[in-house]
């Protein structure tokens, strides 16, 4: 008797295995690609989940070892012009692991990648995140850059976006006094003052995220200022809300700015790391598979689109990552800013045609 579990070609576990092919957008999403203005990229912080199929992946695609073979048809989507790679904060990754990503996308995909925790997290941790002892390596120049700067300069080349240094929250015991807030502050701001700013003929794209809110201050924008380092602007529950961090941008680019009358510098970093009404962990459980928006939550977009479109008009690029524990699905998510940020120029542009305005 026929036996269709050994035997048919269309088993599961041969589709499974099959080729990993890009997914055949819509006509909106096409629409999207084609309007969404090139200075704006937009990704997710990986590409390494079967829950994408019908949304990233072809319906008939494989699912097999994505992280090794899923880039190339990622990368085709023509909302997702880029990636997070937010392994490298828990390991270093040489420059041949970089060149190898980067030979997979073409010449206007970009990469934001996070440097390793051995650099930015001044304590090393237990493996429940608690303190065990300091870290001799923290904002250390010399490891930063042969272990980070100079491996994705020399892999990624061109197609290199933001690096990302996240400071990881520093334990309150640190920073007992105002005393040693100063002091981290300047320790801080000396190490991207540091930081060079030509590497390999190519000029980096450096980005600070302060996951510290007792130094998290003018003090500290202030000394920041003179480096250049972009200012990400970072969602999670730890942080303040997009609101406040604009404000904060806002104060960074320009003290004297008031309302909206007020120009980006440089490249706009945006992380969207976690929906505020979640913890990781339950987030994770909650939205698996990944393959839908489970909470939408657009006040979060629409602060997001507003912080694109004061970067369009400042003519600065723009990279926003989201997580899948952002809203349940980051490419979905990602669908959904696009259209919101067309949609926005689009009646921008209208209105200045209007005879009514002038």
């Amino acid at each position: 008797m026929f036996d269709q579990f050994t035997t048919d070609p269309y088993s599961f576990d041969e589709v499974t295995s099959s080729p990993i092919t890009p997914v055949t957008p819509s006509q909106d999403v096409l629409r999207l690609g084609r309007l969404l203005p090139r200075s704006i990229y937009l990704g997710c912080a990986s590409w390494n989940f079967p829950g994408w199929k019908g949304i990233v992946w072809g319906e008939t695609s494989g699912v097999e070892d994505l992280t090794k073979r899923g880039l190339t048809a990622y990368c085709k989507h023509p909302v997702l012009r880029a990636v997070g790679i937010d392994w490298s904060f828990f390991g270093t990754l040489n420059e041949m692991s970089y060149a190898a990503m980067a030979n997979q996308v073409d010449e206007n995909f970009r990469f934001l990648i996070k440097a390793p925790q051995s650099v930015t997290d001044a304590v090393k941790r237990d493996p429940k995140g608690r303190f065990r002892s300091l870290n001799q390596d923290f904002l250390d120049l010399h490891a930063a850059m042969h272990e980070f700067v100079y491996p994705v300069i020399n892999g990624l080349g061109e197609n290199a976006g933001p690096l990302v240094f996240q400071l990881s929250p520093i334990p309150r015991p640190l920073l007992p006094t105002q005393a040693e807030c100063y002091s981290y502050i300047d320790r801080i701001a000396q190490f991207f003052a540091d930081l060079p700013k030509e590497v390999e003929g190519e000029q980096p794209v450096y980005a600070v995220e302060v996951r510290t809110l007792s130094i998290y201050t003018k003090r500290l924008l202030n000394a920041l200022r003179p480096s250049g380092v972009r200012l990400v602007v970072g969602v999670h529950p730890s942080m303040p809300d997009v609101i406040r961090q604009t404000a904060a941008l806002r104060y960074y680019e320009d003290p004297e700015a008031q309302g909206e009358d007020w120009k980006m510098k440089g490249p706009l970093v945006v992380r969207w790391s976690l929906n505020p009404i979640q913890r990781h962990g339950v987030a994770k459980m909650t939205y698996a598979p990944f393959n839908k928006i489970v909470h939408p939550d657009p006040a979060t977009r629409s602060g997001i689109v507003h912080l694109l479109d004061i970067a369009q008009k400042s003519n600065q690029k723009s990279f926003v990552i989201t997580n899948n524990k952002a809203e349940g699905c980051a490419p979905l998510t990602m669908i959904e800013i696009a259209r919101d940020v067309v949609n926005k120029l689009s009646s921008e542009k209208d209105a200045q045609l209007d005879p009514r305005t002038l």
